[in-house]
């Protein structure tokens, strides 16, 4: 007698990602009235969240490595378990939420202007 696996259904694999069983709503991002640029101000990365979009970055191996130290770093001296990407979209919103309060005097500025 051949047995069966029992495979989840479309509405199973695809349901919303929201904790009350609705998709969650997208946070509208603040706008940089000069440039009209679309900025997240908040400092949080998204977290442990279901994420729509996709880019590749490309580092250095010295990069990488100084990212997985940060990663074991946070582990073993603030018990703060994350992934790269974590860390990578908190860096992000850091950034985006210093633009936006400093303008031409951020950091990213700053930086981006010597390169």
């Amino acid at each position: 007698m051949p047995r069966r696996v029992g495979l989840p259904g479309a509405a199973e694999l695809f349901r919303p990602t929201g904790t009350d069983g609705t998709q969650a709503p997208a946070a509208a991002p603040a706008t940089n009235g000069a440039a009209g640029l679309a900025i997240e101000p908040s400092p949080q990365g998204t977290g442990r969240v279901r994420h729509e979009e996709k880019i590749t970055v490309y580092v250095s191996s010295d990069e990488l490595l100084a990212l997985e130290q940060a990663r074991l770093t946070l582990r073993a001296r603030h018990g703060v378990a994350v992934d790269r990407g974590r860390i990578v979209r908190t860096a992000i919103s850091l950034a985006m939420a210093d633009l936006a309060a400093r303008g031409a005097d951020s950091d990213l500025v700053r930086d981006l202007g010597q390169s």
